[in-house]
């Protein structure tokens, strides 16, 4: 019978996984390939970044998830795709792994040699984009608030999830004050989009007017439409002279595909991004489905300085759970219509004390779309209560297996939202 292989077990990989084992019957084989043995909930490192929750409260244990719920588990790096062939090699030895069909969902990697001196490894800026470098970036944060300095938070050209950005620096101004410290910390937002609150997709209801006042409200320095142009031991620089002392940063990268994805021209563009049809099926590979940060996306709009499309953690799941229903669908007519993903996203930035939640609905319009059908930003304590909620009941289905559990499918439909939608006839 079929062998289907899941690369990445993530917010994206790991719920697919359990969407297919769900919808096929056990005599297909469902392989989960990740080169780390834990499931992460990444909106949550800002958090361990800045001393607020331990890395090991915001992960699971993925051998022992594959185990329980009928999943083949390989640990490793994939090495190379051959979609002509239909198999991946992984790890070191170049295991090879034959497949039937390929759902491919690693998560971003992080394009650090982009600008001199990114990143926290080669460079000297910290990222919160995954649990190695939250890591590194609280360990820096311990040293930080020992001998206090200017603080600056922000994005490079290119970079297409601005969420994080804002709650680090407002999670830092409402850490240090509880500290005592933040009259000798300056914090200052630099970010590459036209104005505050574009979040790479613009059109987002008020929210440029309500983030400029919840940062001016916490004294919080900003520069939009800001080009990082180089980073130095204690200093960002910016295209137009600027120059921004530091002595703590975080930088938000721009993503790309991993390397066997750049080295794969057949099925992905120089920068690892995969084309994928409605069904999120490569336009010629019909073996191979994509689902992420990794999927092709282009921007609504044009913006002075680069800035990517989100593909925030909700789109990635109706990603992965519209991949999952038409690969189960070719192996069983009877799932009806093929779907396609309805890309709306819902999120919540946590401040500490308040947060804002964005509701866009869709992230990219449709043809012919003049506005979306929602746009929503709404400021409040119950948005910090929630963020911590949803942390848990992520964490709690990816435990016991569950990917679109029915009270969640009802809570979207209550919010007028759905992951996914089925394609009209041809």
């Amino acid at each position: 019978m079929a062998h289907i292989v899941v690369i990445g077990a993530g917010i994206g990989g790991l719920p697919t996984a359990y969407e297919l084992r769900h919808l096929l019957t056990t005599d297909h084989t469902v392989t989960l390939i990740a080169d780390t043995p834990h499931f992460t909930f990444i909106p949550s490192l800002p958090w361990v970044a800045l001393g607020l929750k331990r890395l090991d409260q915001v992960q699971l244990p993925l051998p022992a998830l594959a185990r329980r719920h009928g999943l083949h588990w390989v640990q490793g790096a994939v090495q190379q795709i051959n979609p002509q062939e239909r198999y991946v090699s992984v790890g070191p030895d170049a295991k090879r792994i034959d497949y039937d069909y390929v759902v491919i969902a690693p998560g971003a990697a992080l394009n650090l040699d982009a600008l001199p001196g990114l990143g926290p490894e080669t460079g000297f800026t910290q990222s919160v984009c995954n649990p190695h470098h939250a890591l590194l970036a609280h360990q820096a944060w311990e040293k930080f608030i020992q001998n206090p300095g200017p603080l600056v938070v922000g994005a490079a050209p290119g970079a297409s999830c601005f969420g994080p950005a804002y709650e680090f620096a407002l999670l830092a101004d409402w850490q240090l004050r509880r500290l005592g410290l933040r009259e000798q910390v300056p914090i200052t937002l630099v970010t590459p989009e036209p104005y505050l609150g574009h979040l790479g997709i613009g059109g987002m209801a008020h929210s440029q007017e309500l983030v400029e006042q919840v940062l001016q409200q916490q004294d919080i320095a900003t520069r939009a439409n800001a080009e990082i142009t180089a980073i130095k031991p204690d200093m960002i620089c910016l295209a137009d002279g600027e120059q921004l002392p530091f002595a703590y940063s975080m930088v938000l990268p721009s993503f790309q595909g991993p390397a066997f994805l750049r080295d794969c021209p057949a099925i992905a563009n120089s920068q690892g991004f995969i084309p994928v049809l409605p069904t999120y099926q490569h336009p010629e590979f019909d073996s191979v489905y994509a689902a992420g940060v990794i999927v092709e996306l282009t921007p609504h709009e044009a913006t002075p300085i680069p800035t990517g499309l989100p593909k925030t953690g909700q789109m990635t799941e109706a990603m992965g759970m519209a991949a999952a229903h038409n690969i189960a669908r070719q192996l069983n007519s009877n799932l009806g219509a093929p779907v396609t993903a309805t890309l709306a996203a819902i999120c919540m930035s946590d401040f500490g004390d308040r947060g804002i939640i964005f509701i866009a609905d869709p992230v990219q319009r449709e043809p012919g779309m003049v506005k979306r059908r929602r746009c929503v930003a709404l400021e409040g304590r119950w948005v910090s209560w929630s963020k911590t909620l949803f942390e848990l009941f992520f964490l709690t289905k990816m435990h016991w297996g569950l990917t679109i559990p029915w009270f969640e499918k009802l809570g979207l439909k209550a919010l007028g939202l759905q992951l996914v939608r089925p394609l009209p006839p041809d």
